[in-house]
């Protein structure tokens, strides 16, 4: 399936991220204890990490999916936040981190270790300084015919183009529950193509107005996550077709092992984010 990968990934990417996942698979079946033993390893950052995610709800995968926070810029672009770029010492050496503190007035600390799985750490993108607009940006081969009609490659997802998303469906279960969409964040003029998925939702609007988190990472609806599977890594999608098997039609499912995720349930998750590397 052309929505199982991320784009312009291949063979040597994808075993690559498996190991990866393979290694925090067992961590996530070890339970908090281990997490809150372990200790950091080498290279820039990781170690013990509390992410906001969509829950995992079914399948293999130990966690969720970390979210991403999101704004609109003034002409509707959609937007990924990336944390305050600082410097901090780290077993005497002074590293950059990207992290900020009570974001937005949530109680949340935001860090970009968040993403720091699946040898998503290795990605230039995750390097806290690196250069780029933070926009999310559709791909040569979109998730849904609708992104196909509407973006080219390269184009960025503007909020126009999710103005049907209290009557949008594709085909796979309830119509009128949210418009997703597939993409690409911080990837600019990089080997490696960070995925995200975004979805425009009632129900996120509802969440949110007794959320201080949602209230402060989402913005009308939109709500978007890192989009690897925690289980083996590979790119599941809202909606996607087979889902229906396994009772995830309205969610987020995983076609490689059935993991299924809900975008509507965010949750607290703690796992071991793994260094940067040197």
């Amino acid at each position: 399936m052309s929505d199982k990968y991320p784009e312009d990934s291949g063979r040597r990417r994808f075993v690559k991220g498996v190991v990866g996942g393979a290694a925090l698979a067992g961590v996530g079946a070890s339970g908090a204890a281990a997490i809150n033993s372990a200790t950091t390893s080498p290279g820039a950052g990781g170690g013990s990490t509390q992410a906001m995610a969509i829950e995992n709800t079914d399948g293999p995968a130990p966690r969720g999916m970390p979210q991403v926070p999101i704004e609109i810029d003034s002409e509707g672009y959609l937007k990924g936040v990336w944390p305050e770029v600082k410097t901090i010492e780290q077993q005497g050496v002074q590293i950059q981190v990207a992290e900020t503190e009570d974001y937005e007035g949530s109680g949340v600390t935001y860090t970009s270790e968040w993403f720091q799985y699946c040898g998503v750490e290795s990605y230039a993108g995750i390097e806290p300084d690196y250069d780029s607009d933070n926009y999310f940006i559709s791909g040569s081969n979109p998730g849904y015919d609708w992104q196909s009609e509407a973006y080219s490659e390269g184009d960025r997802l503007h909020v126009d183009d999710f103005s049907d998303y209290r009557e949008w469906g594709n085909g796979v279960g309830q119509s009128g529950i949210g418009k997703g969409a597939t993409g690409r964040w911080r990837s600019e003029d990089a080997e490696d193509v960070i995925p995200i998925q975004v979805l425009r939702s009632e129900r996120i609007e509802e969440a949110a107005q007794n959320d201080p988190w949602l209230q402060a990472s989402t913005q009308d609806g939109f709500i978007a996550w890192l989009n690897k599977c925690t289980h083996f890594c590979c790119v599941p999608k809202y909606k996607t077709e087979g889902s229906e098997k396994f009772n995830a039609e309205n969610d987020v499912y995983c076609q490689c092992h059935q993991s299924v995720y809900d975008p509507f349930s965010i949750v607290e998750t703690l796992f071991v984010a793994r260094p940067r590397p040197d």
